[in-house]
């Protein structure tokens, strides 16, 4: 006999008893009646009752003749006195007993249920604070979402301004789809990929665009999420992720941030983290240990490839690096275009003039441009987004926010003007530099009280060493400008002065570019997307001399010197010119590319 056979046997069993003790008590009830203490007093006057029972809170009566059907009575106990004294006023009267055994049983089950609540919510809040997910039975599964097709909504159409890293991941989707047609030739496909790119690139972005263009699930997780308090909860995670996604192979997993778990290993685990090491260590396991001809693929990002354990990037782990990088002129047109989509657009907006205009920026930076632009023109009340909003926006996430309501001296403003017109004119006189597309001396962001904005003609990947000293120039044009008007100095140059020093310290210790040092490295370039690079002597572990260190600064500073006369120079043989922009700048507040050309058409060069 089957259970399905052994559970109808004891349902039909338990179901028959269940009948017969129902009818037993229902043919009780129909032969007993219930009355008041009263009538029980008179059928004893009247020997009605042949037989009495007398129980604890009820007497039971059985009658000499049946009345009405019945035989037997029953009615509840009242106390000799207050019966003695009820029965003298002719009317019927009983006794009510209240059940008290609700109440009885809240008064146990009620405070249990409250500190049982009380001792569960505080359990749930400690587990949440410590990363268990609400549970200590649930401390070591997995906190990835699961995204399907449906839910992410980005395909590699939503996706531009990375075309090779598209046609890097092109070969995962492909491979995804159709598995079989990648094994005839003997190929494997990659076990892990990583996304590496400063940040707001669009790292994330290409990987649910990855799930979505292959129609599988996406299990994404932060790599901070593994490393918990309590030790093995991260490596229990890292068993419970992988297995979710054998489970519905073929899938993609992603772990954001890769450098919170995967960093470099530390000699002897001095100044290292045992947990975060036991993570590692299994997901170096998991990497080697499952099959990528199943159709799982790991994906993961990083804007800090130079952390991270060489034992987690050699190949047969992340066997493939993918550089997610700035977009160029023609990827950041095709991002605002992207973007653009989603807003109402003037006719004179043209993505490619934005696009000059931003160079630098991410693909999450044009995206916050858009916004802000739309931002903008929904303040003023237009009907659609026009260039100006476009350059309003530029202007505010640049030189940050306008501060009309910080009031300068006449004194101060016209030292901020000359300054901001000493930068212009020296970038129209120099070759090579970008032309300028605005200069103002309204007050932006915290310490700027003006700025000169120019716009690069094309992206440049190479610089010469005149291309870098007419750079300096023009950072020093607003001091020469102030130099040969006021003929003192002011704190309004010290970013440009900050600047025009890293740039000269840079061809000095990096590219070699002075003859009297030598074609020699001393500060190492940072493989970082995030770290600044450093200002100082013997830069990672590159040590120098004394008397090195001292040519150096030598040389830093004969650059700088040598360009600033010839900035000095150039504001002298065009000082009409400086005065008459400056003036025009003090009306007018801001000046524009056009009015610029027109007022310097006589500039010495």
């Amino acid at each position: 006999m089957d259970n399905k056979q052994k559970f109808n046997a004891i349902f039909a069993i338990f179901a028959v008893v269940s009948i017969l003790v129902i009818h037993e008590l229902w043919v009780e009830q129909q032969s007993i009646a219930p009355v008041p203490y009263s009538e029980l007093e008179n059928l004893l006057q009247q020997n009605k009752i042949a037989e009495l029972t007398i129980r604890e809170k009820f007497i039971v009566g059985e009658l000499k003749e049946a009345e009405n059907g019945k035989k037997t009575i029953v009615a509840n106990r009242v106390e000799p006195e207050l019966a003695e004294h009820l029965s003298q006023y002719k009317v019927p009267y009983t006794q009510v007993y209240e059940s008290k055994f609700l109440a009885t049983l809240l008064s146990w089950i009620v405070p249990a249920l409250v500190f049982f609540g009380i001792w569960m919510f505080v359990l749930r809040r400690f587990a949440e604070k410590q990363g268990m997910g609400g549970s200590f039975m649930n401390i070591g599964k997995s906190k990835a979402k699961v995204y399907v097709e449906q839910q992410t909504g980005v395909t590699f159409d939503d996706v531009a301004g990375v075309d090779e890293s598209k046609a890097e991941l092109q070969e995962i989707v492909d491979f995804l789809k159709n598995p079989d047609e990648y094994g005839k030739l003997g190929a494997r496909m990659p076990k892990g990929v990583l996304l590496v790119g400063p940040p707001g690139t669009g790292k994330t972005l290409l990987a649910r665009a990855v799930a979505g263009q292959a129609a599988v699930p996406f299990f994404s997780i932060s790599g901070s999420e593994f490393v918990e308090m309590f030790v093995g909860v991260g490596a229990a995670r890292v068993r419970d992720l992988f297995e979710q996604a054998r489970k519905s192979a073929p899938a993609i997993i992603f772990i954001d941030e890769l450098d919170a778990l995967g960093r470099v290993r530390t000699a002897a685990g001095i100044g290292g983290n045992d947990e975060r090491e036991q993570t590692l260590n299994q997901l170096l396991v998991e990497l080697d240990g499952f099959d990528p001809s199943s159709g799982l693929v790991l994906l993961a990002a990083t804007n800090r490839p130079e952390v991270l354990d060489p034992a987690l990037l050699r190949a047969g782990r992340f066997d493939r690096q993918v550089l997610v990088d700035r977009p160029d002129k023609l990827g950041r047109i095709a991002i605002l275009q992207v973007h653009m989509k989603k807003i109402r657009l003037g006719d004179d907006v043209d993505p490619s003039q934005v696009a000059d205009l931003t160079t630098g920026f991410s693909g999450a930076d044009l995206a916050n441009l858009v916004n802000e632009a739309a931002l903008l023109a929904t303040r003023r009340q237009a009907e659609e987004v026009s260039m100006h909003d476009f350059t309003q926006a530029i202007e505010r996430i640049i030189a940050g926010l306008e501060k009309k309501n910080r009031l300068l001296n006449p004194k101060e403003r016209k030292i901020v003007a000359y300054h901001e017109v000493g930068h212009a004119l020296t970038a129209l006189a120099l070759p090579g530099t970008d032309p300028v597309f605005k200069i103002s001396i309204i007050p932006r962001g915290i310490g700027s009280l003006g700025y000169t904005l120019q716009r690069p003609t094309e992206d440049r990947f190479l610089m010469t060493k005149e291309e870098l000293e007419n750079k300096i120039a023009v950072l020093l044009g607003g001091r020469a400008a102030e130099k040969l008007i006021f003929d003192h100095l002011s704190t309004g140059a010290s970013d440009d002065i900050a600047r025009a020093t890293d740039i000269a310290r840079n061809m000095v210790t990096r590219y070699g570019m002075d003859p009297d040092i030598g074609f020699v490295v001393y500060e190492e370039n940072q493989p970082s997307f995030l770290a600044q690079q450093g200002h100082g002597h013997g830069v990672n572990g590159c040590q120098i001399s004394d008397s090195t260190a001292q040519r150096i600064d030598d040389s830093v500073r004969k650059i700088i010197d040598d360009t600033f006369v010839r900035t000095y120079e150039i504001m002298e043989k065009n000082r009409d010119i400086l005065e008459r922009c400056a003036k025009t700048l003090l009306e007018k507040e801001t000046l524009l590319e056009q009015e610029l050309v027109e007022l310097t058409a006589d500039l010495k060069r």
